[in-house]
């Protein structure tokens, strides 16, 4: 599969952007779908993971109340809408497919394939 990842930027604290990724192939509604981010000398963290249908979702503490991951199986696409912006969630931010369908999509061991990443840059 091939993840592309699109609509990082700069944006000042308190601000919004909306993070899309489209895959590629026929298969996306049975596959659960990540975000992740990583900044410069910290590990890759879990953002937000939503299942294949699209009923379950689950986000990292900082960001929960925050961020919106959601799904549109129709356009093989997933979404992270993120509001209330700070300047820690500076990173480079990554979409991931699990690695078997019908799986997981809360921890990064379920996801085995990645996009390209897109910068996010908020500054204070």
């Amino acid at each position: 599969v091939q993840l592309q990842a699109s609509g990082g930027g700069l944006v000042q604290a308190g601000g919004s952007l909306t993070l899309s990724c489209t895959a590629s192939g026929s298969t996306f509604s049975r596959y659960s779908m990540g975000w992740f981010r990583q900044s410069p000398g910290k590990e890759r963290e879990f953002v937000a993971g939503i299942s294949w249908s699209g009923s379950r979702t689950d986000y990292e503490d900082s960001v929960k109340g925050r961020f919106t991951i959601s799904r549109d199986n129709a356009k093989n696409t997933v979404y992270l809408q993120m509001t209330s912006l700070k300047p820690e969630d500076t990173a480079v931010y990554y979409c991931a497919q699990s690695r078997n369908q019908y799986s997981g999509y809360s921890r990064v061991t379920n996801f085995g394939s990645w996009g390209q990443g897109t910068q996010v840059t908020v500054s204070s």
